[in-house]
């Protein structure tokens, strides 16, 4: 048994404030600060490279749409197909950050799920399209954008934390929390767990790139494979310690979230490996 006065009990309110119908979200929040400060680093990465501001300029639209769309359509297709495939209402959900009512009503809701690996699919679909448009390197920019990225995933997930939501599976452990909108049972905060390992990645990746810098390491593929790399290789194993998501995954020996890690961890090693060798050949 285990005595719960001993753990964090968590239940803050999943808004900063309120005006009339208007609310000001922590996990909104959260998103916004990441990807404003992944803006601010790419472009200082850019400028350090002489990259025209105006090559640059387009970027954030693309990543904004690339990463948001993706994100949802992979939360709506490999989390909750069923659903969102059922009906055409429930089709038009995918897009639009509504729910319609069985009267025929509808609520604005926000994209209420989001999933990562969505996210960075769509990502690397975007900077496709980014680099026909302003003729980069599609390297060069994937290596310019992993180095944020990590940060912006910290941000999200502690967006996660707020929202009490992607729980961890009950246990012991002396840092367990207390999700109190959730049950009364402490639980491994596997929100927190990825927040604090998404910082190191962040905090490595700087230091790497500082001393890469001189050998002209954007664009050999090594900070995306680093950043993917990393990321999904712990994400893969920080599952175990999570709930499952969805009551397909029940029985499951992997649930959905380590098996779409799987193919990301191996780009992002083969793209380590590769940029190394690259780097070394300069």
């Amino acid at each position: 048994m285990y005595n719960v006065l001993s753990f964090i009990y968590w239940n803050p309110s999943v808004e900063i404030f309120s005006i009339g119908n208007f609310a000001l979200r922590w996990y909104a929040t959260c998103w916004l600060i990441g990807l404003i400060v992944a803006y601010f680093i790419v472009k200082k990465l850019y400028r350090d490279y002489k990259t025209s501001d105006k090559l640059f300029d387009p970027l954030f639209i693309y990543m904004f749409l690339g990463v948001l769309i993706g994100a949802r359509l992979g939360h709506c297709l490999f989390y909750e197909p069923t659903y969102f495939l059922a009906t055409g209402k429930h089709f038009i959900e995918m897009f639009l950050p509504i729910r319609f009512h069985y009267d025929g009503g509808w609520t604005f809701t926000g994209y209420e799920g989001l999933a990562s690996h969505g996210g960075v699919i769509g990502a690397m679909i975007s900077l496709l399209l980014y680099c026909k448009r302003t003729k980069l390197t599609y390297l060069y920019v994937l290596d310019n954008v992993a180095i944020a990225a990590p940060f912006t995933a910290m941000m999200i997930r502690l967006g996660n934390l707020m929202n009490s939501e992607i729980i961890g599976k009950v246990t012991d452990v002396p840092w367990a929390f207390i999700f109190e909108r959730v049950d009364m049972q402490p639980r491994h905060p596997g929100q927190l767990y990825e927040a604090i390992f998404y910082c190191i990645v962040t905090i490595i990746g700087f230091i790497l790139y500082a001393k890469t810098k001189a050998r002209k390491s954007l664009g050999t593929g090594f900070f995306f494979g680093y950043c993917v790399g990393t990321i999904f290789i712990f994400r893969f194993f920080i599952e175990f310690t999570k709930e499952i998501q969805e009551d397909f995954e029940q029985g499951m020996s992997l649930d959905m979230g380590q098996i779409l890690s799987i193919p990301l961890a191996f780009i992002g090693v083969y793209f380590i490996v590769r940029g190394i060798k690259k780097m070394q050949s300069c």
